[in-house]
């Protein structure tokens, strides 16, 4: 999209904002009417709730369909919760694609995804229902039911014939799959390949068999780090028995990828991966007090240990002063090393054979930066008071917690994930502790040693 159309959609949507609070709404469903699904999707998205609903009881079933489509997960309940079966039904019976109805579904209340399910077909209630047993994180949970599949013996006119009799092909369609007479995955033909291939031949001669199929049971993040190493745009999804369900295409992975972005983002600050940014109040102040309970927490740990050592602090009123520092220090560093792990983890760069050497890696960093940080600070601290011996100990502080806070950068994604946590919401929050705890440890210890 290039920039003068994005200021028409940004210009769109600011009067559509100016229309809503005048109630014009006939104005409104005008402008609506000109804008795409996707632009639709964006203008909910930055509105707050009332006018959200609003704006989206103007649009048709139909239309709301193809919102639906286009919107992201967290919003749907939002759209959706405060209606009826009998109301809905219209709206996801014109849901074609098998994953945007998982995405759906997923997120009504489970009585109305019950009668929802109910009201289809036998057919397409078995095939929902099978795609709802997936959790929503797996390719299973991503997968789309609608695949074009063929036998290995027939001829490429055969297939080709197949092909034109279908209006469409499904969206995203760069080839097609191979399977044999009990649905079992033999392997895929491209379809650049196929309409360049003699007519003749057949479908054996030209797939492609080295290409190995995702397992319904992938977690999502191995999914979409497969789709980046093989660029690819559609892939096969497959069960335990080995029989083609569906497959996964490229608009689910930039999904994928987008709301991992976001969770990583959000998640450094303690908020919750489906943060709202116009959530209500009192939404917004339930998801955030947890983590500010969990930093008063150890905010009580670290004020602790200083009371520990407030006999020290009262001599040498100093080390109040330059205390901040090497807490403050701890955590940039620990910071950097934290974010690094984490991302490699993401991308799967990360794995138990190669740890030990990030590890080594950090700590010669961490070592590095600690001389030449603590040799600067030393300096600083000796010429303002006047007291050589307390800028040792603060250079002695800073260099312990620099290699503390990469040690533990390092290794706290691995543990954390290993216990159940997620290292991007709950990492910060342990490092925190971590190089505050042990900063001021280091620093008032030595202090209180060397004082006495």
């Amino acid at each position: 999209m290039n920039e003068s159309l994005e200021k028409s959609y940004q210009r769109q949507r600011e009067t559509i904002h100016e229309l809503l609070e005048t109630g014009r709404f006939n104005q409104i469903r005008s402008l609506l009417n000109v804008l795409r699904p996707a632009d639709v999707a964006v203008l909910l998205e930055s509105s707050p709730p009332k006018e959200r609903r609003i704006v989206w009881n103007l649009f048709s079933e139909s239309d709301q369909s193809e919102i639906l489509h286009e919107i992201d997960e967290g919003f749907i309940e939002g759209l959706l919760a405060d209606k009826s079966a009998e109301e809905l039904f219209p709206v996801i019976d014109q849901i074609v694609s098998d994953d945007d109805l998982i995405d759906v579904l997923q997120h009504l209340p489970d009585t109305i995804t019950f009668q929802l399910l109910q009201s289809m077909t036998t057919q397409d209630r078995a095939r929902v229902e099978t795609l709802l047993s997936y959790p929503e994180d797996t390719a299973g949970g991503l997968m789309d039911t609608d695949t074009i599949s063929v036998r290995p013996r027939v001829s490429v006119d055969v297939v080709l014939r197949y092909l034109r009799r279908h209006e469409t092909l499904p969206a995203t369609t760069d080839k097609i799959f191979v399977v044999n007479s009990q649905n079992k995955y033999l392997g895929l033909v491209h379809l650049s390949k196929l309409v360049v291939s003699d007519p003749s031949r057949t479908v054996r001669e030209i797939m492609t068999t080295d290409f190995d199929p995702i397992s319904a049971e992938t977690p999502e993040t191995e999914v979409a780090s497969k789709f980046e190493r093989y660029d690819l745009i559609s892939a096969p999804v497959i069960d335990k028995d080995g029989s083609l369900i569906g497959r996964i295409t490229i608009d689910d992975v930039v999904d994928v990828i987008m709301e991992q972005a976001d969770k990583s983002l959000l998640g450094l600050a303690g908020l919750a991966e489906d943060e709202d940014t116009f959530a209500p109040i009192f939404k917004t102040v339930r998801s955030r007090a947890i983590w500010l309970g969990a930093n008063l927490g150890t905010a009580f740990l670290a004020s602790a240990v200083i009371n520990i050592f407030e006999d020290t602090i009262e001599k040498v009123v100093a080390l109040a002063i330059l205390m901040p520092i090497v807490a403050s220090m701890g955590g940039v560093a620990g910071s950097q090393t934290l974010t690094l792990a984490i991302r490699s983890e993401a991308l799967g760069q990360l794995v138990d054979s190669n740890q030990i050497w990030l590890i080594k890696r950090e700590l010669a960093v961490g070592a590095i930066n600690g001389f030449v940080w603590a040799a600067i600070v030393a300096a600083a601290a000796t010429i303002v008071f006047d007291d050589m011996l307390l800028g040792g100990i603060i250079a002695s502080a800073l260099i312990i917690n620099l290699l503390i806070a990469a040690l533990a950068g390092a290794v706290l994604p691995g543990v954390l994930k290993s216990i159940g946590a997620d290292p991007a919401i709950s990492g910060s929050v342990v490092l925190t502790t971590i190089t505050d705890v042990v900063g001021f440890m280091s620093f008032l210890g030595l202090a209180s040693f060397f004082y006495a």
